[in-house]
């Protein structure tokens, strides 16, 4: 298995930049085909006292805005991807970009997204939960880029979460690629039991014989949350090993679930520090 078509989220966010150009230096080391894709949300047209007037005023508003988003985006993503051995596309599609990215996403073999900004303040700023969306929506995975910026290693160190289930492997297998190109990979599995359905008897040695025969250089930890949150775990340990891409499986619960009441891929979609490729 090897990445042929890696598609990436293109905006004019503050954060773009980094994401694009780790975007491109991943598709250029893996001779990947890159497309950027840019969003034209729909002018939504909101109740006021002004009439036509007023309604053709925000119009033109929002088709400035627009254009200027737009203008900025092409010039980032041409800056990420000049230089570089590789081929890539630009699109330009009129729509909301997590239901463009969903639709597009299903033809690539890799998506990349930014994680959501809480300070980005432009109407036409993607939605929150766009990253989780498009990762449920396409049977892809989803490598989310955080917003404070990416580590100057690319898929150097990565830690992938095992924890015996069906999204886990996903993430794993689409995920090979990077993994068997890592100079370590540290299985992290945390507060493990014992399973004939799940670990088997000694958790993480399975995954580690699946993973050691695709030729990863591979390593098992075994830790406990005890009080703490699983994915404030995950973040200690993935600093601890001087990762730079952490690999897992989301919403092993439901994510109603998850949104109520917490849990590690809502953790790890907010506080994350480094990139996450992640896969449902």
């Amino acid at each position: 298995m090897s990445y042929k078509t890696i598609l990436v989220q293109c905006d004019a966010g503050r954060a773009a930049p980094a994401r694009l150009e780790w975007a491109a230096t991943l598709a250029e080391r893996h001779q990947a085909h890159l497309i950027g894709l840019h969003a034209r949300p729909p002018f939504e047209p909101v109740v006021a006292d002004g009439g036509t007037f007023a309604m053709d005023l925000l119009f033109k508003d929002h088709e400035e805005a627009l254009a200027e988003s737009e203008s900025v985006s092409a010039k980032a993503f041409a800056a990420a991807v000049k230089g570089k051995a590789l081929s890539s596309e630009w699109r330009s599609s009129s729509g909301y970009a997590d239901a463009l990215l969903t639709v597009h996403a299903r033809y690539a073999d890799l998506t990349v997204v930014g994680q959501h900004d809480p300070e980005a303040s432009s109407g036409l700023t993607p939605p929150p939960d766009l990253p989780e969306t498009v990762a449920l929506g396409t049977g892809r995975a989803v490598v989310v880029v955080p917003f404070v910026g990416v580590p100057t290693s690319l898929g150097r160190k990565i830690m992938l979460c095992w924890n015996a289930s069906r999204e886990a492997a996903r993430a794993a297998t689409d995920a090979m690629p990077l993994l068997q190109a890592a100079e370590a990979v540290t299985v992290l599995i945390v507060d493990p039991a014992s399973s004939e359905a799940g670990h088997g008897s000694e958790p993480g040695a399975d995954v580690a014989t699946w993973l050691s025969r695709h030729g990863v250089k591979v390593t098992v930890q075994r830790d406990a949350a005890a009080d703490a949150d699983a994915g404030n775990v995950i973040l200690s340990r993935a600093m601890d090993h001087g990762c730079d891409l952490i690999v897992m499986g989301i919403y092993g619960h439901s994510r109603l679930r998850e949104l109520v009441l917490g849990g590690v891929s809502r953790t790890m979609l907010v506080r994350m520090t480094m990139p996450v490729l992640m896969a449902h």
